[in-house]
């Protein structure tokens, strides 16, 4: 049997078994620029879904750069590079994080992990095929850009939050992000999170600016998801590496991490729509990250 039949025969008979498991929430967290709050909005959204008892899953999708584990204080002894190269399962790449976030790490400092090939990433998907942890929300911390990575983990999710700030460089590259998913990969709704603003007039000035240039020219729908205020606590909180949602509680931006958690969690998925884990595997399939390996 050659090699690829038997992968996707693996992938078919890892998806049959996801399909017996409960609907998940599976969000892609992502930003057209570096800088603007990303990893910071995943972990705290993550910690916060977590705090409401929520069994939540945190994957490091910045596969060169990562930094989750950083961010939280971890010290993992086995990231995606090793689930890659064969010497371990997904599963054993697992560490637990704050409120019992499970924290799935990938490598940082190591260029082959950004540019993988099509067998790397259909073994990543295989991965994926394999993991039977029950799961209520998976949260996919992307890199920044329009890197394959990106766009890949990004269309295989139900939802996309988009991270701006109040920074011309953020809005376009933003838009160029929001280009690139709708006109290439039929993506057509959006999650815009304004982050870092000092004021609610501030915050729509932001989502209107994004929304006036992207529904003029994409057929896409943005939706304002509000804003996280910049403050001194989410700082303190970066450098003690911990979520400021369980450093500092009472913080303005932990106030608003929670209340971003409790919308997503009010999110529903259209009538008919797949939720389960298996959506995110197959979308991973068909969507790009197998490509080159024959389906």
């Amino acid at each position: 049997m050659p090699a690829s039949d038997s992968l996707f025969g693996h992938q078919a008979s890892g998806l049959a078994a996801l399909r017996m498991q409960r609907p998940v929430q599976v969000i892609a967290v992502t930003s057209g620029k570096g800088g603007v709050g990303k990893t910071s909005t995943s972990v705290n959204l993550a910690v916060s879904m977590a705090m409401d008892e929520q069994r939540v899953m945190l994957l490091d999708g910045d596969l060169g750069l990562a930094n989750i584990d950083v961010m939280l204080g971890l010290q993992p002894q086995r990231n995606l590079s090793h689930v890659l190269d064969g010497s371990c399962s997904l599963e054993d790449t697992i560490i637990e994080g704050p409120s019992g976030v499970m924290v799935v790490p990938a490598s940082s400092g190591q260029r082959n992990m950004a540019e993988l090939s099509a067998a790397e990433h259909a073994g990543l998907v295989r991965a994926f095929s394999d993991l039977r942890r029950p799961l209520d929300t998976l949260i996919v911390d992307t890199a920044a850009g329009i890197a394959d990575s990106v766009i890949t983990f990004s269309q295989a999710s139900q939802e996309i939050i988009v991270v701006v700030t109040n920074d011309p460089q953020s809005l376009t590259d933003a838009y160029a992000l929001i280009k690139v998913l709708s006109r290439d990969h039929g993506v057509r709704r959006f999650q815009v999170l304004s982050n870092m603003t000092q004021t609610p007039a501030e915050a729509r000035e932001i989502f209107e600016n994004l929304r006036r240039v992207s529904e003029r020219f994409l057929n896409v729908t943005l939706v304002d998801l509000g804003t996280i205020p910049g403050d001194e606590w989410l700082r303190r909180a970066v450098r003690r590496q911990r979520a400021v949602v369980e450093a500092y509680p009472s913080a303005p931006s932990a106030r608003a991490y929670r209340d971003l958690a409790r919308r997503v969690r009010g999110w529903t998925m259209p009538e008919g729509a797949r939720g389960n884990l298996e959506f995110f595997v197959e979308r991973l399939i068909h969507g790009g990250v197998a490509t080159g390996v024959a389906a």
